[in-house]
């Protein structure tokens, strides 16, 4: 058997168009930066950027965009060998506004359907992601078919084995309408499909992270305690759960519990923060630190994040991570945004 990879991720992916101006709307914006984006493929880059072996599953339109994101992973040293191409679909794009410290929309392009949620079992290699010491999936990924099926297939080959990280990841937008009705309209969990979707994954998973809103889809809770015992009650050994200006709050099986304030930042573009997070995540709990330090650790990755204007390229190194640990706060960068705020992913 060759070498387990440290990280394999599986989901989104596409074409991120920046806005090199911030402050104005879409409309007003004559010059934009191609990145590559999609949160899980992010997640490989950070991790990557932090010294680990790592892989993503996904897959891409065959098209010009689609190449460059191969071009891309291999460029950020992540394995693309399981990025196949789909011709029926293109490769998705993103395009979002940058008003900082804290409003960023985005547009997202992916009609009629994304490549991505192609992935099928049968083009799965199950003895990788079996073996691979972190297994990442999304939340998106269980929006539709034949994603779906692919992606509890995997999570049941690594049988809760090593670490399998589910990231919530909800996406409303990307749900059928009648599943997204049932999220957003009904008090009865039953009739939940998105919820319903996210237990069976849970179930199968190790390790969960989300925002509020995330946590409350995928338990009805919004209290953090209440939405960490929820997540942990529904089969998970670690719940992680973020929240906003007050910091990220974890809490184990084991009965461990930690509570990190964010790193103070002047936040550029908030949208590559919480896979930043993801990836030095990863990192933490390869290591086997602690979980305060694991916290602390992927909270200043976020934070760096927050403070550049790219995702993927901008994933920061371990000296940098080191160094606003050190410093207690991100240096902003020369041209930085207004307001000051504590930013966690």
């Amino acid at each position: 058997m060759p070498e387990p990879y440290d990280v394999i991720t599986m989901g989104r992916i596409g074409v991120d168009l920046y806005p090199l101006q911030a402050g104005l709307p879409l409309a007003r914006v004559d010059t934009f930066g191609k990145f590559l984006g999609g949160s899980p493929t992010n997640v490989a880059v950070a991790a990557a950027r932090l010294g680990r072996r790592t892989a993503v599953v996904t897959r891409t339109g065959r098209d010009a965009f689609g190449d460059y994101l191969h071009d891309q992973l291999r460029e950020f040293g992540v394995d693309d060998r399981w990025v196949t191409p789909v011709d029926a679909y293109p490769t998705p794009v993103t395009f979002c506004e940058i008003f900082p410290p804290d409003d960023f929309p985005l547009y997202f392009y992916r009609q009629p359907k994304a490549p991505d949620l192609e992935i099928h079992v049968s083009e799965l290699d199950l003895d990788a992601v079996r073996s691979a010491r972190v297994f990442w999936m999304t939340g998106t990924g269980l929006c539709a078919e034949p994603s779906r099926t692919a992606t509890l297939a995997a999570l049941r080959a690594r049988d809760r084995s090593g670490i399998t990280v589910f990231d919530l990841d909800w996406r409303p937008m990307f749900w059928p309408a009648a599943d997204r009705a049932t999220a957003e309209e009904t008090s009865s969990p039953a009739a939940d499909v998105p919820t319903a979707r996210y237990r069976e994954a849970l179930a199968l998973a190790t390790v969960a992270v989300g925002n509020l809103d995330e946590c409350e889809i995928a338990t009805g809770e919004r209290e953090p305690y209440r939405a960490a015992r929820a997540l942990i009650a529904a089969g998970v050994e670690l719940a992680v759960v973020k929240q906003g200006p007050k910091g990220v709050l974890a809490v184990h099986r084991d009965g461990t519990v930690a509570e990190v304030p964010p790193l103070p930042v002047e936040v550029l573009n908030g949208l590559g923060a919480g896979d930043a997070f993801g990836g030095a995540l990863c990192h933490g709990l390869l290591a086997r630190w602690g979980t305060e330090r694991t916290m602390r650790y992927a909270n200043a990755a976020g934070a760096i994040v927050a403070s550049r204007l790219a995702c993927s390229s901008a994933m920061p190194f371990p000296h940098e991570v080191e160094a606003a640990l050190t410093e207690g706060a991100v240096v902003p960068p020369p041209t930085g945004a207004t307001g000051v705020t504590g930013a966690t992913p």
